[in-house]
């Protein structure tokens, strides 16, 4: 109950700091499982794409976040797990260790994600270069529809290094689906995902 309280004020106060507006340009809202790959500025991030989305998508939408950092105090473990339903993963890992295993699981559970390629936010205006994971989950787990989506303004929202949010008008952009073509270049193919992401800019 608790835990479905605070996802209705933070819904409301996103919205009223931000407009939470949701733009649908390149396909609409659906109920199948997607991967939906963004642009990384703040950790605002997590909460304007979970806010953009339907309800009826949001409780099958599950983000990826830092283990390191959203388990740091319990309140946001909490958060992120009892609100959020996150997919945790651990930017120190072990030789042996798979990054890809808890999101894999969690395709295979029928849960749609939010991904961040850059793996770390940027601090300019275009995304920095995507990481592989995109690429090895669109190899791996082909049925899963890939959904780019830009993220506009929320870095002034909650700047780096500041904790109280400011009001600024933000909005989240999603774009045409696209998919791994046959023999594609794990390069090529992160270069044009990256593509697709800054091209919403405009739109």
């Amino acid at each position: 109950m608790l835990a479905k309280l605070m996802s209705y004020f933070l819904l409301g106060l996103i919205r009223v700091l931000t407009g939470s507006q949701a733009r649908w340009v390149g396909c609409p809202p659906k109920a199948e499982q997607r991967i939906y790959f963004a642009n990384h500025q703040s950790h605002a991030d997590l909460v304007m794409i979970w806010a953009a989305l339907p309800k009826e998508l949001r409780h099958v939408t599950r983000a990826i976040a830092a283990r390191d950092y959203w388990t740091k105090t319990p309140f946001k473990q909490w958060l992120t797990t009892a609100v959020f339903n996150v997919i945790y993963v651990s930017r120190e890992r072990t030789a042996d260790e798979d990054p890809l295993e808890p999101l894999l699981e969690a395709l295979d559970q029928g849960d749609s994600i939010i991904l961040f390629p850059e793996g770390t936010r940027g601090h300019k205006g275009e995304p920095q270069a995507f990481k592989a994971g995109l690429y090895n989950l669109a190899l791996q787990r082909p049925q899963a529809v890939l959904v780019p989506a830009w993220i506009n303004n929320v870095q002034h929202v909650l700047p780096k290094g500041e904790v109280v949010p400011v009001p600024v008008l933000c909005s989240v952009t999603f774009g045409a689906p696209m998919q791994l073509q046959p023999g594609e270049e794990r390069r090529a193919f992160l270069e044009r995902a990256r593509a697709a992401v800054m091209a919403l800019r405009e739109r």
